[in-house]
């Protein structure tokens, strides 16, 4: 490959950290792509004589079934998949073959290649995104009006619904494909024919390879195309961010699935037991999904940590901007499929949520409005009132709903027997009516406008 430059061959170590081929053999099927894009374009500009191209064309066929069948072979002196490639179309083809590299560089070959695994990527999350997010509609769909604690701090703060909650997770779902879809408009630009990173004299139609390969444009800069990583990062940072809801989610889960709170039961095929305590039930999928965030963010940081120093153009540095990007691509889909099985399938025990719902003084807020709504009392005199109230109720053991309306009277002459309509947890959530509240009629308006957004 390196032609009559060197006299002597590479040293067993640079053997070893040269090569790519054990990890970048992944873009075979985009490395072929590329390769018969390039060719029928030499070929339509009369670069290549047409049955060159076609020769070339039916031995990266020919390959392209091998790889399929037996795999990519790895050959660490042939360094990476575009010369594992091209050394094999020489066997098929002869020197022929040679004529493929004309007018490219592996420097816009692997930009190309990495950029196309890095858009089907982006499209295989939103579809795992799109489904998670169809399995969070159905649970919050069913218990929309299913009452349970909402927390700050992890303490009771007011009541919630199930629903309401779950769809919080929608919508951080929703945001993240939203991510990813601005991720891939910015990546849908083609490096091919930017060469090594002056360009090349070749009358090439880079507008014609661009196209054959799904690309809205060539890029407009030779320098850039083949430095440029930012679609790589693109991809990392919004994985991170997706890991990020994913692994909030999980700790509820977590959380939820302990003996303190009891809210959910998860299902057999997402727990595992105990090698000693027969009676263990242990959350290990959603702990594994928490675990698996840290090391997507791991990865962001790598690839930012590499490109952040690199001068223009090409640097060796850059080869290892692909293992990040693919340990972060196969963390991040088991960690959707896996949370998206949780959801379909766990067991929420509503009746426990209520009870802690009722148990916690969660509709102390809704004593304090009602004192501000109907007896005029400014809010911060009202918080006052309604913290003797809290202390009352807490002193004899009881919720709010149960304090006398003596008791209450005596805190406040204000008060009268109309404030038990707002002290139980149905009337407190019945009443945020507000958009974006938790109230059940405003939960199903959501999840009616999400399915008929993701519907389109």
């Amino acid at each position: 490959m390196w032609g009559g430059r060197f006299a002597a061959g590479p040293a067993s170590i640079m053997r070893e950290i040269n090569a790519s081929i054990p990890f970048d053999k992944r873009l075979w099927q985009q490395d072929i792509a590329g390769s018969k894009a390039h060719v029928a374009m030499l070929a339509q500009q009369g670069i290549v004589d047409g049955e060159d191209a076609q020769a070339i064309t039916e031995g990266l066929n020919r390959i392209a079934a091998e790889y399929e069948a037996d795999g990519v072979p790895v050959d660490l002196d042939l360094e990476d998949i575009h010369m594992v490639t091209e050394s094999r179309l020489a066997q098929l083809i002869g020197p022929t073959a040679g004529r493929l590299h004309t007018a490219r560089s592996r420097n816009d070959q692997v930009a190309t290649d990495f950029r196309l695994w890095v858009r089907d990527a982006i499209d295989e999350v939103a579809a795992g995104l799109l489904g998670l997010q169809r399995a969070l509609l159905a649970r919050a769909e069913e218990h929309a009006d299913a009452v349970m604690p909402g927390f700050t701090h992890l303490q009771s703060a007011q009541p919630v619904t199930l629903g309401h909650h779950l769809m919080a997770y929608y919508e951080m779902v929703r945001r993240d494909r939203s991510r990813f879809a601005d991720a891939r408009a910015r990546a849908d630009e083609c490096p091919l024919g930017a060469a090594a990173l002056a360009g090349t004299g070749f009358p090439i139609d880079r507008q014609a390879t661009a196209e054959a390969l799904g690309f809205a444009r060539p890029t407009d800069n030779s320098l850039d195309s083949v430095s440029d990583r930012d679609f790589a990062l693109d991809y990392l940072m919004a994985a991170t961010q997706a890991s990020l809801h994913l692994s909030r989610l999980a700790e509820e889960f977590i959380i939820w699935a302990s003996q303190p709170f009891g809210f959910v039961k998860l299902p057999d095929a997402y727990s595992t037991g105990s090698s000693i305590m027969p009676q263990k039930r242990n959350p290990d999928a959603a702990e594994l999904v928490r675990g698996h965030a840290g090391r997507i963010m791991g990865c962001m940081t790598a690839l930012c940590v590499t490109m952040k120093g690199l001068p223009l153009a090409y640097s060796k540095d850059m080869q290892d901007d692909k293992p990040p990007v693919f340990e972060a691509h196969d963390l991040l889909g088991l960690s959707i499929a896996a949370m998206t099985g949780m959801i379909e399938t766990v067991t929420f025990r509503t009746d426990r949520m209520r009870g802690l719902a009722e148990s916690g003084f969660a509709t102390a807020t809704d004593l304090a409005d009602w004192l501000v709504r109907e007896g005029g009392i400014p809010f911060r005199e009202a918080h006052h009132i309604t913290g003797r109230a809290v202390a009352a109720a807490e002193a004899a053991g009881v919720p709010l709903d149960q304090l006398p309306i003596a008791t209450l009277k005596d805190i406040d002459a204000r008060i009268d027997d109309r404030v038990y309509a707002v002290l139980t947890v149905d009337a407190s959530v019945a009443s945020r009516t507000s958009h974006g509240g938790t109230a059940p009629a405003q939960v199903r308006a959501r999840i009616a406008q999400a399915k008929k957004e993701l519907d389109s």
